[in-house]
C-alpha cells in the first residue's frame, strides 16, 4: 500500500471491524429491538464492515470507483433504504470514488432526510437525483445527462475520471451518457459480488433471525393447512404474520400443492388444498435487508408410499451436499452430489436449473456461491469460510404429480456448516393428521 494511504481514515481496515467468529458457540438471533443490557447487532460496526469489502474488493479489482443502480448494493455501500417502492424504479444511485467517501442521489427529499438520520454520510455527500424513472421521463430531458456530469464530477474531484468505472445495473440511456463524458464504463457487479461474500458476524446474526421468524411461519402454517385453504389464503396469513414479526420486505412466497408440484410451477395460485396433496412452499422475505430462501413440504391429513419415497430421496439427496460443505470445497463437489437432470424428469440442465441447486444469501436472494450443474461443473468456485448459502432439492414423486422440495440454509463455519432453518424436516411433516 502507498504510504500516503497508510494514514488515510477513510479506509476502512476490516480485522478492526470484522472479529473472528467462534464457531464453538451457537449462532445467535437475539431479537427484534437493540437493548442496553447486551450487545446484539453492532449497526455501525454493519456498516464500517461493508463499505470496507466494498473498498477492499475495489483495491483489488482494475477499478477507480463503483457506480450503483441495484438497491441491495446500494443498500450494501451507504446503508441506506427506502423501502420496497424502489426495487424497480431505477430512481436511486450511488457512487463509491476507491478510497473517497461514497456519495448517494436519492429520490426527492429522501437526500434531505439522509442528512438528518444518516450520520455516517457526510451531508454534501447526499443529493437529490432522478433520471426519468425507466423513462418515463424522456432522455431528452436532460436528467440522465445531468447525472452523468455530477458524477464525473465527483470522480475528477477524487482523482479517479480517468480510472474505469465499475456499473452493476444501468438503463442504456444513462449508459450512453456517461460514455459521451469520456466514462470508461465496466462491469461492476463482480466486484460488488466479491464484496458481499463473506458475511461478518452482524450480518449472520441478521440472517438467523431471519431464519427464525420463517420458522415461526411454518408452524403457523403447519397448524393451518387443511382442505378448503386455499394456496392464496397461506400467502395472505404469511405475509401478515412476517410483516408484524418485522420484515421489511416479503419478496415472495410460493405455495404450490397437488398436481400443480410436479413440474414445479414457482408461483401460487387460488387453488383449495385437498386431502392427501403433498404441497411445498418457499417463503423469500428479509429482516434489515437480509434474506431468506427456505422450503418445506408437507402432506395434508395423509401421505401416500409415492409421496414419502420423493420426500426421502430430496433429503437424502439434501443431506450428502451438506455433509461436505466446509471451507477449501469447491462448488463442483457439491453440484456433482445432485442427480443429473434426466435421472428426475427433465430434458438438459438448463430446464431442470435452481431444483437442485445453491445460492448465497445476503442482501440480495442469490449472491454467491451458486452451485448447479448448469454452471459449476465447468467453472467451480471455492467455499469459504463466512459464507452463508441456501441448498434446494427438488425429487418428483412417481405418482406423476406429488413433489417434494426442501430447502436449508447454512453459516460455513471453519470446519463445516452451522443449519439455521430450523423447522423439522427429516422426515416428512403431516399437517392435521386424519
Amino acid at each position: 500500500m502507498e504510504e500516503s494511504k497508510l494514514h488515510d481514515p477513510r479506509i476502512i481496515t476490516l480485522d478492526d471491524i470484522d472479529p473472528r467468529h467462534d464457531w464453538s458457540r451457537a449462532l445467535r438471533a437475539p431479537g427484534m429491538m437493540n437493548v442496553d443490557f447486551e450487545e446484539r447487532v453492532n449497526f455501525p460496526r454493519l456498516h464500517r464492515y461493508r463499505l470496507g469489502r466494498t473498498q477492499q474488493a475495489l483495491r483489488n479489482s482494475d477499478l477507480g470507483s463503483l457506480l450503483t443502480f441495484d438497491n441491495n448494493n446500494i443498500r450494501y455501500i451507504t446503508s441506506t433504504a427506502i423501502g420496497e417502492w424502489a426495487r424497480d424504479k431505477m430512481c436511486r444511485f450511488a457512487l463509491l470514488p476507491g478510497d473517497g467517501d461514497p456519495h448517494l442521489w436519492d429520490f426527492g427529499s429522501a437526500a434531505a432526510h439522509h442528512r438528518i438520520y444518516a450520520p455516517w454520510l457526510k451531508p454534501s455527500c447526499c443529493h437529490a437525483g432522478m433520471v426519468g424513472l425507466r423513462g418515463t421521463v424522456s432522455p431528452e430531458s436532460g436528467l440522465m445527462q445531468r447525472a452523468a456530469l455530477e458524477i464525473k464530477a465527483v470522480l475528477e474531484e477524487n482523482g479517479l475520471a480517468n480510472m474505469p468505472v465499475g456499473v452493476d445495473l444501468v438503463e442504456p440511456p444513462m449508459l450512453f451518457e456517461l460514455q459521451k463524458v469520456g466514462l470508461d464504463i465496466r462491469d461492476g457487479q463482480q466486484t460488488m459480488l466479491d464484496a458481499r461474500e463473506i458475511k461478518s458476524m452482524d450480518e449472520i446474526m441478521l440472517l438467523n433471525t431471519a431464519a427464525s421468524m420463517v420458522d415461526g411461519t411454518y408452524d403457523m402454517i403447519f397448524e393451518m393447512l387443511r382442505p378448503g385453504v386455499r394456496e392464496s389464503d397461506i400467502v395472505a396469513a404469511a405475509n401478515k404474520m412476517l410483516y408484524e414479526m418485522g420484515s421489511d420486505d416479503v419478496e415472495a412466497i410460493n405455495a404450490v400443492a397437488g398436481e400443480r408440484c410436479s413440474p414445479h410451477p414457482h408461483n401460487f395460485t387460488d387453488r383449495l388444498i385437498r386431502p392427501g396433496d403433498q404441497a411445498f412452499f418457499d417463503i423469500i422475505q428479509a429482516f434489515m435487508g437480509y434474506r431468506t430462501c427456505y422450503y418445506r413440504t408437507f402432506s395434508v391429513g395423509r401421505a401416500t408410499d409415492a409421496q414419502r419415497d420423493a420426500y426421502k430421496q430430496a433429503r437424502e439427496w439434501i443431506d450428502n451436499a451438506i455433509a461436505i460443505v466446509r471451507p477449501g470445497v469447491a462448488t463442483d463437489e457439491i453440484a456433482r452430489i445432485f442427480p443429473k437432470a434426466e435421472e428426475f424428469g427433465f430434458a438438459d440442465e438448463m430446464e431442470a436449473f435452481a431444483l437442485q441447486f445453491c445460492h448465497g444469501l445476503g442482501v440480495a436472494l442469490h449472491e454467491r456461491p451458486i452451485v448447479s450443474r448448469l454452471v459449476s461443473l465447468e467453472n467451480p468456485q471455492e467455499i469459504k469460510e463466512g459464507m452463508v448459502f441456501a441448498l434446494e432439492t427438488y425429487c418428483p414423486a412417481t405418482d406423476g404429480y406429488s413433489a417434494a422440495r426442501i430447502e436449508e440454509e447454512v453459516v460455513v463455519t471453519a470446519t463445516g456448516c452451522k443449519i439455521i432453518t430450523l423447522f423439522p424436516a427429516d422426515e416428512l411433516p403431516i399437517a392435521n393428521p386424519y
